[in-house]
């Protein structure tokens, strides 16, 4: 038996495409019933006519990792455990939940597989638990220091590796992948795929910096690959291309045809608009997505080397075109809203 925590997530639902191909016995944690309907449509995308034949070989089991006792029961009987939940948030607000989730949850994790002798662990952890610092090559070697402009997030997946090292210490064999931002079809309200959503009615603006995008095809079959070998105790970045954000964003851009970003950002201009959201927070209680964390990686120019798991599996990835190209043709519609 494979559980995969976050099954209805964009990397947890394409690690199930991913893992239905194969002849397993695979149990897919979930919260939310109602997310189970973009995993269908993914199928529905992947498989067309088939999807059916596929999307039933997955057991469903409702479960939170911080719940031990649903938890345990969820794991019985797994010989490989795929942990893809996660709580990806900057806002300040956010911190005390996203520490809960991702390191307190990873530490669930990692305790009841040492309990339950299971074979093997994949964790996917973040760039943001390696770090970064502008201009430079970040690769698996980079010391990840806390900063004042250190994210919560950040530190809560940092906190989660930890974790998991400490079981690798008790005896544990896990391997974990470090995915930058991740595009897939899937949910345009969601996560980095709000990106799409903002870009489709055309914008004029982008920021300055740079960072690096992951086809979510590409990190499920590192992951299967890597729990399928006999490489333990390693962590792997998994980065398709680093680009700037004007790159990024011309490339959607030019696949929604719609008119490309021409001006360049200015950082007073993104800080004005924050406090203005901040100020409005205050009387509406709603957590808003522009926070300084988030300003910072706008103007921040990131770039990381993927040569590791390229030379360890041979592995290429998908280029950004192809990436951008899936991830629209695949949009889940609106009326399937988590």
């Amino acid at each position: 038996m494979i559980l995969i925590t976050g099954g209805t997530g964009l990397l947890g639902s394409h690690l199930l495409i991913e893992l239905t191909k194969k002849n397993e016995d695979i149990r897919a944690l979930y919260r939310s019933k109602s997310r189970q309907s973009i995993v269908q449509h993914l199928f529905q995308f992947y498989y067309e006519d088939k999807w059916e034949d596929y999307f039933n070989k997955i057991q469903w089991v409702k479960g939170d990792i911080l719940d031990i006792t649903e938890l345990n029961e969820a794991m019985k009987d797994s010989h490989i455990v795929y942990h893809c939940a996660a709580l990806v948030s900057f806002h300040p607000k956010d911190f005390d939940q996203v520490m809960k989730i991702n390191r307190e949850g990873t530490a669930n994790v990692v305790n009841l597989c040492l309990s339950n002798k299971v074979d093997k662990l994949c964790y996917v952890s973040s760039t943001a638990a390696i770090g970064g610092e502008d201009d430079k090559i970040i690769d698996e070697t980079h010391s990840w220091k806390n900063t004042p402009t250190t994210s919560g997030y950040s530190i809560s997946k940092y906190s989660a590796e930890k974790e998991v090292w400490r079981g690798i210490e008790e005896g544990l064999n896990a391997v974990m992948v470090n995915p930058c931002v991740i595009l897939g079809p899937g949910n345009w309200n969601d996560s980095s795929l709000t990106l799409c959503k903002t870009m489709e009615k055309g914008v004029r603006f982008y920021p300055p910096g740079a960072n690096a995008i992951v086809d979510a095809r590409d990190v499920a079959r590192i992951m299967v690959q890597l729990t399928d070998s006999s490489i333990s105790a390693e962590r792997y970045l998994c980065i398709g291309n680093n680009q700037s954000f004007q790159e990024l964003m011309t490339v959607i851009a030019k696949e929604l045809k719609v008119k490309t970003p021409k001006t360049p950002v200015k950082r007073w201009m993104v800080n004005s608009v924050r406090r203005i959201f901040d100020f409005a927070s205050f009387f509406t209680r709603k957590k808003y997505s522009v926070t300084k964390e988030t300003v910072n990686s706008l103007f921040s120019n990131y770039a990381y080397s993927a040569d590791k798991i390229k030379n360890e599996l041979n592995y290429e990835f998908y280029s950004l075109e192809e990436t951008v190209k899936n991830a629209i043709n695949g949009r889940v519609k609106e009326k399937m809203k988590s």
